[in-house]
């Protein structure tokens, strides 16, 4: 890994991983059309004499192919994560998922790149039978689009794997909290306290159980299992679940949310079990194949939550950013 390319690298999590991987001296081509990552994320890597940021779309394939010449890694971390709001726009999903990583693939391909580490979902388990649910659980009916755009992701990427030697390494997500957090339930009810103190609107019964991972932990994993050697034995495609060994409910974040900001709003659900088409009521993934390699979350849910609030207080300009 000695030239990465990151796809979505203004974004939460690949601004944070252009930071770590400049630290370790790394040369990063950051890759982002902007349509929802921020500049001021880079503003230390702009600084940096290994990075170079590239303004484009994952749909130009011709521009992405040019882009990535030089490159012998890549992350590709780019995507629509409208959940909520996916029925809206199928199309969305079909295009900035599932066609930008054939893009990916194909330009990967032309450069004669042969590794490349791709951000799936825990949404791929759709509702799972199987809690904590490991990598290997069978998949039932997709529940939503953005999980089925991830799923077939992960076919291509693993069918380019066995068809061209591809090295390849899913990382199947759990919401990640942390600094650079703009998208998810704190950043919307935080938002919400800060317009009306009084009272915070909570979609679906609360009781939605969720388990979160911490930024720097969810880097520490990616970069643990990539840099880890590889023997003849090992698979082209590589599937890793990434979370904590804990899940929290909802009601249980919104007062550690409430506590943290010395409110005492009144609570308004909507209702149901679900808070939308596609919202999982129990997310809670089984991490033993992760952990058995080496790596461990530092962070729990809790000291997350309150990092990511910290972060939001401290940064209110990313409100009015992602309101544009």
């Amino acid at each position: 890994m000695k030239r990465v390319f990151i796809t979505g690298a203004a974004g939460f999590i690949g601004s944070s991983l252009v930071d770590r991987l400049l630290s370790k001296s790394i040369e990063v081509v950051g890759w982002d059309n902007f349509s929802t990552g921020q500049r001021r994320f880079l503003e230390s890597a702009l600084k940096h004499p290994n990075f170079t940021l590239i303004e484009g779309d994952n749909l130009d394939l011709p521009a992405l192919t040019q882009a990535m010449k030089g490159c012998d890694f890549i992350f590709h971390l780019a995507a629509n994560a409208d959940v909520r709001f996916g029925t809206n726009h199928p199309r969305k999903d079909l295009e900035q998922n599932t066609i930008a990583t054939f893009n990916i693939l194909e330009a990967a391909r032309t450069n004669k790149i042969l590794s490349i580490a791709f951000s799936s979902t825990g949404s791929v388990y759709g509702e799972a039978k199987v809690i904590p649910t490991p990598e290997d659980a069978p998949f039932p009916i997709q529940t939503s689009l953005y999980g089925a755009s991830k799923i077939t992701g992960e076919g291509l990427i693993s069918a380019y794997g066995e068809g061209f030697g591809m090295h390849c390494y899913i990382f199947r997500f759990v919401s990640i909290l942390g600094e650079r957090y703009t998208h998810g339930h704190i950043f919307d009810f935080y938002k919400q306290l800060l317009e009306n103190p009084s009272q915070l609107k909570i979609l679906g019964d609360g009781t939605q159980k969720k388990s979160y991972l911490y930024i720097q932990d969810c880097l520490d994993a990616m970069l643990h299992v990539t840099t880890s050697a590889r023997t003849e034995q090992t698979p082209h495609t590589q599937i890793f679940n990434l979370g904590t060994p804990e899940y929290v409910e909802v009601n249980t974040s919104v007062a550690t949310i409430c506590k943290a900001l010395n409110l005492t709003p009144q609570l308004i659900y909507s209702g149901g079990k679900r808070g939308w088409i596609g919202d999982n009521p129990f997310i809670f993934l089984d991490t033993k194949k992760v952990t058995s390699t080496g790596w461990t979350p530092r962070c729990d849910i809790k000291t997350g939550i309150i990092k990511t609030l910290t972060w939001l207080q401290k940064n209110p300009w990313v409100y009015d950013a992602r309101s544009h």
